[in-house]
């Protein structure tokens, strides 16, 4: 089966992390035998025809090198409320369609896998070809907060052939959204790379959390945990992984509260040493709202960490135990501390971790997913070729 692959996010080099995910789908479709050529766009004037892992990428040119920054930086939607950034946004979307149609020609494409419904939900169904849609998290937040996304949002996703959510919490929302039946959306999270998370967390590590560090990771209400814990006289260690704009009110937080000597900033990792990172945690906390998935929840129990995670998380929740291997609270400091207390000092907690993380590995693992969108596309394909006939 040949299928084109569209996204507005996919790595430029090893270690990127900008849709790591999606090339891991795609390598593993590759090794099913299946041909997927990728199309995404073109970076600061960087792009053109590429072979990536054996994998044929187009970087699609769509503006002025100085102009090319609408992906990688995850800035689109606010750039596209600029004039300028929404001509370009425009120009992406129709030269996406172009190079689509060509593709299907040339390649004897069977279907479009567009991730994201915008931008490149709208490319494909300008090019007016099967596809299948997955919606990530920052798309579906867009067509609740905006009409206009949703009249358009509307007419792509009701013309797909298929539609995905990485999290039951994405469909319902997403379905909600654009009047789609609920269960029109059939939930598949993305891939993980299981195999770097193959070690088993021996403890002793104190409290991890891993992210970008923005007001929606909420990192400001596990400082007021650990203040609440230090009452408690306990002080156990806390590692922040990730980097971002509110990382110096963080640390301006860290020395309000007196906890400074607990914590450390270890700052952007790359994906393949996040597994180094969370290492020997007790407990892996992740006090986000509103998360499309929190795949690193999901790599935290793969490696037999139990999870803090809160009921507002989002996609979070279709991970994280309510008891046993992790818990649900709500986002409250009192009720995190306490949980992370309860999971800290209960042996059994990691036990249940490794068990929860095993049957994640099955879930997750890249040759899996990958089964699971061949089976689909495989009867998006068949559909289109009964229509053909009819």
């Amino acid at each position: 089966m040949n299928v084109a692959c569209l996204t507005h996010a996919y790595p430029r080099w090893d270690g990127d992390v900008a849709g790591a995910f999606i090339e891991r789908l795609v390598l593993a479709l590759q090794a099913r035998g299946h041909g997927v050529h990728v199309v995404a766009p073109a970076d600061a004037g960087v792009g053109g025809e590429e072979l990536r892992h054996q994998t044929p990428v187009t970087r699609v040119r769509y503006a002025p090198a100085r102009w090319e920054t609408l992906a990688y930086r995850g800035t689109m939607v606010a750039a596209a409320r600029s004039p300028a950034g929404l001509l370009w946004a425009a120009s992406l979307v129709q030269r996406q369609a172009r190079v689509l149609a060509r593709l299907w020609r040339d390649e004897r494409l069977d279907v479009v896998h567009a991730h994201w419904w915008i931008p490149a939900g709208v490319s494909a169904w300008l090019a007016g070809r099967p596809y299948v849609v997955t919606l990530h998290g920052t798309d579906v937040a867009l067509l609740e907060r905006s009409r206009a996304a949703r009249l358009v949002g509307r007419r792509v996703l009701h013309g797909a052939a298929a539609v995905t959510a990485v999290s039951s919490y994405l469909a319902v929302r997403a379905a909600r959204a654009v009047q789609l039946q609920p269960g029109r959306i059939l939930v598949q999270p993305m891939p993980i790379d299981t195999q770097g998370f193959s070690r088993t967390s021996r403890g002793g590590g104190g409290i991890v959390t891993v992210g970008r560090l923005t007001s929606q990771k909420r990192i400001d209400l596990l400082l007021d945990a650990l203040a609440e814990l230090r009452t408690r006289g306990r002080t156990p260690a806390l590692t922040i992984v990730g980097n971002g704009p509110a990382r110096p009110g963080l640390e301006r937080r860290v020395a309000e509260l007196r906890i400074a000597g607990q914590v450390r900033f270890l700052g952007e990792v790359p994906p393949e040493r996040i597994p180094d990172a969370v290492g020997d945690a007790d407990v892996f906390v992740f006090p986000a709202v509103g998360e499309g998935l929190g795949l690193v929840a999901a790599e935290a129990l793969l490696l037999g960490v139990p999870v803090v995670a809160t009921r507002d998380g989002g996609g979070v929740t279709d991970i994280v135990p309510e008891t046993g291997a992790g818990r649900l609270v709500s986002p409250d400091a009192r009720e995190i501390a306490r949980a992370i207390e309860e999971l800290a000092l209960d042996p059994e907690s990691r036990r249940l971790a490794a068990v929860a993380g095993v049957a994640l590995r099955r879930r997750f693992d890249p040759a899996v997913v990958a089964q699971r969108f061949e089976a689909l596309y495989s009867e998006v394909a068949a559909q289109h070729r009964r229509a053909d006939c009819a």
